[in-house]
Order: C-alpha cells, then structure tokens, then sequence
C-alpha cells in the first residue's frame, strides 16, 4: 500500500525545530510521505531568527510544479510565505483547484517575536482563507488578520473561512474551531515547559496530514491537537538550545 501524500509550502529553519523541519517530521510520524516547496531559507535556533531569505516565486513555482506535476498530493499545509509574491503564487495555485485540503497557518511572527512577513502583505490571506479547508491562526495572527478585514472581533473572522478555523491557544492551551458559524472549545493540558517552538507549525502539518489520510476536518483538528500534546509532554524536560526549545515530533 502506497502511504498518503502531504506538501508542506513553507520556510526552512535551520534548528530543526519549526517550519518545513517540522512539517516532515510530523507527516513521518503519522504515517504520511512528506514533500515541500521551500519559500524561504532561515538562520534561525531557539533564540531567534536571524536571517530571512526569500526564494524568488517563480523558483517557488518550479517546486510546486514539481510536486503536484508526478505525485498525488492528498494535502497541502502553508507556513511562512515570506512576501506578497509568494503569496500571490499560492493564491493562484490555491484558486485553480490544485491544492487540495488545503490548511493555512498564517504565519507572520516567530514565537521569539521575530517577522516573518514583509510589511503590507497581511491582506493577502485573507484571499487564501477563502480556499482554506482548515485555517489555523493563533491568537496574534488572528488579531492582525482581524484588523485588515476590518472586524470589530476576532470571532467574527470565521466567515472569511468557509472551511474551519481554529484559533490557537497556544500558553492557554484552548483552541477555539469555527464551521457554519458555530464555535467549539477545545481544551487541552498546559504543561510547564520551554520547549514549544514550533508548535504551531506541527498542529498545521498534523492537521493536513489527517486530511490526507482521507479523516473529516475536525476529526484531523482533534487528532492534531492530541499529537502537539503529546510531543509538548515528551520534550518538556528536554534542554537543547538557549531559548525555546522544540517539541518531540517522534513520540517511539
């Protein structure tokens, strides 16, 4: 039995903690053979972000193109997108149908309070949202997603999603689901730890990775949320790096 394919569209980071790094190790370990576009390559380790080089978007395109042309992608997660360019590119391929199940994690800010975005393209995903199967923004990116559509409330961001959204928690360790304009709480375990870089990025990767094995939306949220639990309690005692340390995507 071939195993399902998932495509990470997303930046590097060079500590293995976050972005397309993370997004691999997710797919693997739930089963799911992962491939990527690279949007950006990082200097990056758990005390920030150093350095960020875009890729130019036709070379973006060339990835994509290489992707979706030869394997049978189940679904596609987006991270950092770097700029209005990429963005755009994703936003065509997202418009013509060829990224299916697709899950959004805007991201725009590192856990270490870095950008990751340039400067005015927040706008941007706003479009994207509206091909988004899952949307999974956390609470700052909510906010600024909030504030460009110009909604009083993040609450009332759902209905850019036609899909679900989930807003992270993230310390709170709630996350708020939105569909067909209803809200669910889902609650989870805080648990004391340094060690949660890259947490978003893992919840977006093992969401799609559901999705790609055929299971309904929130049953890949709920399934998401469990395994990003389960990789914070693992690595909460681990001390690797200075700062925010990652979480442990193998749990064997």
């Amino acid at each position: 039995m071939n195993p399902p394919v998932a495509l990470s569209v997303a930046g590097s980071d060079s500590s293995g903690g976050a972005g397309v790094a993370a997004d691999l190790a997710t797919f693997a370990a739930l089963g799911v053979h992962g491939t990527a576009a690279i949007t950006a390559v990082t200097a990056q380790n758990t005390v920030g972000v150093q350095g960020v080089h875009p890729m130019p978007a036709q070379f973006v395109v060339q990835q994509l193109d290489s992707v979706l042309d030869d394997l049978t992608v189940g679904a596609v997660k987006t991270g950092m997108l770097a700029n209005l360019e990429i963005i755009s590119v994703v936003g065509d391929y997202a418009a013509a149908g060829r990224l299916p199940n697709l899950v959004v994690d805007p991201v725009m800010v590192s856990s270490t309070g870095a950008r990751l975005l340039d400067a005015g393209a927040e706008s941007l995903y706003l479009e994207l949202l509206s091909h988004a199967t899952v949307a999974t923004p956390n609470r700052r990116e909510a906010a600024v997603l909030a504030e460009v559509a110009g909604l009083d409330d993040t609450g009332d961001l759902g209905a850019l999603c036609p899909g679900w959204l989930v807003v992270t928690g993230e310390a709170t360790a709630v996350d708020r689901a939105h569909h067909r304009g209803e809200w669910t709480e889902l609650a989870g375990e805080v648990v004391e730890t340094d060690n949660d870089h890259g947490t978003g990025c893992t919840f977006s990767s093992a969401v799609a990775a559901g999705l790609a094995t055929g299971i309904e939306p929130m049953d890949a949220i709920v399934a998401a949320k469990e395994y990003v639990q389960a990789c914070i309690i693992r690595s909460a005692d681990w001390q690797l790096g200075a700062g925010r340390g990652p979480v442990a995507h193998l749990l064997s």
